[in-house]
């Protein structure tokens, strides 16, 4: 080999594995979420760790609203098998379920269908000192109706209309509203649907409507676009999660939802247990009175 081939090959920029492996396209691109993102998945002892710290933050924010008396509302959509209902879970757990509430409407009666469409939403609203996370909210008609047909075009075309008025004066109202887009790849998505049907715990959340997502696929893009570009407002835009790892999705999602709300710490100091007072006058009744669980375990 020469000594100008060799100069050649030196400067080329190599390119490392590591940067090859978390290459991810760029969000700008329309056709994202046909695209397989190849991340390396994110260990459980790491994702452990980080989401044990998150959890203490979670807990200072919720008492934060309490304190100040906020409404928050979150707003968690996506495709199907994207992660919304595990992120949910994951903020929820560790929290006060008397302020912080989750909502999973599931299909409208034939009276709701009469009302108002927001209507049955805004029954849900928090009140002062409390956070609801909506799994699926009003945008239900501007994906799975305008897809699947549920909805006329005159009642598509109204919501594109009315829902940025409503999310502004929800706004105005005194409400943080907050919406996330999950967004998953197709083969990622498919995986997640086989991962469901082959294990007995998780096969009711594949519905006939997941199943029929996965061939119009093409149409939750164009509809998620139309949404966008009607919706994605500066009063309540629209914020994305890449979800091919879930336990990255859970992390940077509640991550950034602690970066929107500032809060301060109002953690009560340890309380001091005092001895157990005695009462010698108490007499217990027969333990022979009592129906007890079978200890099977």
């Amino acid at each position: 080999m020469t000594k100008d081939k060799k100069k050649k090959k030196a400067d080329k920029p190599k390119e490392t594995k590591k940067a090859k492996k978390h290459h991810l396209p760029d969000l700008g691109n329309d056709h994202y979420e046909a695209v397989e993102a190849h991340v390396d998945r994110m260990d459980k002892k790491t994702y452990e760790h980080e989401i044990e710290k998150l959890h203490v933050e979670l807990v200072k924010l919720l008492e934060w609203i309490k304190h100040q008396k906020l409404k928050v509302v979150l707003l968690f959509e996506g495709r199907d098998a994207a992660g919304k209902g595990g992120v949910i879970k994951t903020i929820a757990e560790r929290l006060n379920p008397r302020f912080c509430r989750i909502v999973a409407l599931g299909v409208p009666t034939e009276k709701e269908k009469t009302q108002w469409y927001f209507q049955r939403y805004v029954a849900h609203l928090p009140a002062a000192g409390e956070m609801v996370l909506f799994d699926r909210s009003w945008y239900n008609r501007a994906g799975v109706e305008k897809v699947m047909g549920f909805c006329s075009e005159e009642e598509y075309t109204e919501f594109l209309r009315s829902c940025p008025e409503f999310e502004r004066m929800l706004v105005r109202s005194g409400i943080i509203l907050i919406k996330y887009w999950f967004s998953v790849s197709d083969k990622e998505q498919e995986r997640r649907f086989q991962e469901r049907i082959d294990d007995p715990t998780k096969r009711w959340k594949l519905s006939p409507m997941d199943i029929e997502s996965r061939n119009r696929w093409v149409e939750y893009s164009k509809a998620k676009d139309v949404m966008f570009a009607h919706t994605d407002i500066k009063q309540a835009p629209w914020w994305v999660v890449r979800a091919d790892d879930k336990r990255r999705a859970r992390l940077n999602c509640i991550h950034h939802l602690l970066s929107l709300i500032p809060y301060q710490d109002l953690t009560p100091p340890p309380v001091k247990l005092e001895p157990r007072r005695i009462d010698e006058s108490y007499v217990r009744p027969p333990i022979t009175d009592q129906n007890f669980v079978p200890e099977v375990y």
